[in-house]
């Protein structure tokens, strides 16, 4: 079973359960119309759509926005931060350019967000 879980809110899950799946090669586990469920050995990542009657308010400006106001930056170890950027670009994320690295506790450390501006980062050992 996943050791690391999160539960990202969606407009669009399909286009953000679509990033996440790439980026990070997780399996659908579970598709519904209220959510994903995507899993590897390491992590579970749920892609839950929110309400109508919140997401009519939302706008995803294109590209998106990163959401720099939030608390939280879900991290993820990575095998290659050039496959992430690829499947990043690919899905309708971003990841910072390598000039933006830093180094942090023997890995490559890149921010970057999904397809509606949820900021995420990733590392990847050195």
């Amino acid at each position: 079973m996943p050791q690391q879980g999160l539960v990202v809110f969606a407009k669009n899950k399909k286009r953000v359960s679509a990033f996440y799946q790439q980026t990070l090669g997780l399996d659908v586990i579970e598709s519904e119309s209220s959510h994903d469920l995507l899993r590897d050995k390491v992590y579970e990542v749920v892609i839950h759509t929110i309400p109508r009657k919140y997401a009519a308010g939302l706008a995803i400006s294109k590209p998106p926005e990163p959401r720099e106001a939030t608390p939280f930056k879900p991290t993820f170890v990575v095998n290659s931060l050039a496959q992430v950027r690829s499947a990043a670009e690919a899905t309708g994320g971003y990841l910072k350019t390598e000039a933006g690295a830093w180094h942090f506790r023997g890995h490559v450390v890149l921010g970057g967000w999904d397809p509606e501006g949820n900021i995420v980062q990733f590392k990847q050992a050195e």
